[in-house]
């Protein structure tokens, strides 16, 4: 399955912004979805995740303020991201977790910048 994350951009701290994941090659029905955060110097860290029949996680220090969705039907992932601070500045990128065969297809990041 291929991805591409598009929607990040420049925003002010307390903004919204809204990522997409738009998937191509394969149904996303049968994959666990998730967004990854990459910032200077840290790893990749798991942002939220939304398995095949619709079950959410999310980071503990996001504290309510993102929230993923899917659309199957149009084999789209969404993360709605709410009162954005300077610390969720990073790469955010689309993952697809076969649910039976864990593999793992990656998609480019879309930057988002929260300036204080």
């Amino acid at each position: 399955v291929q991805l591409q994350a598009s929607g990040g951009g420049l925003v002010q701290a307390g903004g919204s912004l809204r990522l997409s994941c738009a998937a191509s090659g394969r149904s996303i029905s049968f994959y666990t979805m998730n967004w990854y955060r990459q910032t200077p110097g840290k790893q990749r860290d798991l942002v939220a995740g939304v398995t095949s029949d619709g079950s959410a996680n999310y980071a503990d220090s996001l504290q309510g303020r993102f929230t993923i969705s899917r659309d199957n039907a149009k084999n789209t992932v969404y993360l709605q991201m709410n009162s954005l601070t300077p610390e969720d500045t990073g790469v955010y990128t689309c993952n697809a977790r076969h649910k039976i065969l864990m593999k793992d297809s990656w998609g480019r990041g879309t930057q988002v910048t929260v300036s204080s």
